[in-house]
């Protein structure tokens, strides 16, 4: 697909891409660290969640070369945003990392046009839902910095979900 298909034309759609691929590594990466706190239910939705921030970080690299550029490789560590020590915090992560993801996704629904734009709002609204299951409540417009305020994502609105 050429950039004008997929994108407004330019960089944007390609930056974009980027931004949500590298958030989905850092989102696999976070499941991977909190899984181990989790059991029953909760750890099968884990599990489910990790498979599709997999799906969704192979289709960005996909659509990255199809977009002309080199995907963004994941980092072989990332530092989490707060300690997971129990299952509580384990779900506050996952929060966390499926709001930052829809972030980066909001982005990528403005940059794009087309099935581009489709597929990231498929994408931000998967995200929105697993942040609303795991969190137990949601935001009026899930991806957009006006959930800022929330006292988990203040210092890194829109990033990836952890550091590295």
């Amino acid at each position: 697909m050429t950039q004008e298909a997929a994108g407004t034309g330019g960089d944007e759609p390609l930056t974009a891409a980027q931004a949500a691929l590298a958030a989905e590594h850092a989102a696999v990466y976070g499941y991977g660290a909190l899984g181990g706190r989790l059991d029953g239910a909760r750890r099968d939705d884990a599990t489910a969640a990790v498979d599709a921030h997999r799906a969704r970080r192979d289709t960005l690299a996909r659509t990255v070369r199809d977009l002309g550029g080199t995907p963004v490789a994941a980092d072989a560590a990332y530092a989490l945003p707060f300690a997971v020590r129990d299952p509580a915090s384990a779900m506050r992560l996952a929060a966390v990392l499926e709001e930052r993801v829809a972030g980066v996704y909001s982005d990528l629904v403005r940059a794009a046009r087309g099935p581009l734009r489709q597929d990231a709002a498929g994408a931000l609204r998967e995200a929105a839902v697993r942040a609303v299951r795991w969190r137990g409540s949601g935001v009026a417009f899930p991806g957009l910095a006006e959930k800022a305020d929330s006292p988990d994502t203040t210092a890194e609105a829109g990033s990836t979900g952890v550091t590295h």
